[in-house]
Order: structure tokens, then sequence, then C-alpha cells
């Protein structure tokens, strides 16, 4: 199997996840204040969502780097 391939189903397993599940989130700790030894932080949840164009994209070239992949020229 050569990296085209693996890179195409890389892309599609991908697309699938974004199109299934739609957005993903994470925890970002930002600094508020600091005043000499004392710091305070904030625990900030952020979520970013995936849109569709992006997961159909996906899947789409994909499918061309599997189809296309193996022929050279």
């Amino acid at each position: 199997m050569n990296t085209a391939k693996l890179v195409g189903i890389i892309l599609i397993a991908a697309g699938v996840i974004g199109l299934v599940y739609g957005s993903f989130s994470y925890t970002k700790d930002t600094q508020a204040v600091k005043l000499g030894p004392l710091e305070l932080t904030v625990k900030e949840k952020e979520t970013v969502n995936v849109p569709v164009w992006a997961g159909v994209g996906a899947i789409v070239v994909g499918g061309l780097l599997l189809v296309m992949g193996g022929k050279k020229g």
C-alpha cells in the first residue's frame, strides 16, 4: 500500500468522524489575574464545529486518492 492510498483512507475516516460527531470540545486554561505570587486561572471550555462541507470534502478527496493513488503517469 502506497502513501497516497494510506492518506486517502485516513481522510475518509476523518471525514466520516467529522460528519458523525459534528463538533469537538477541549478545555483551555487562561490566566485571569496575577498579583505578585497570587495567580488566578480560569478554565474555559471551547467547542469547535466541523462544517459539513469539510467532512464531505475529506471523503471525496480521500476517495479520489484511493482511486487515483495507484496509477502512475
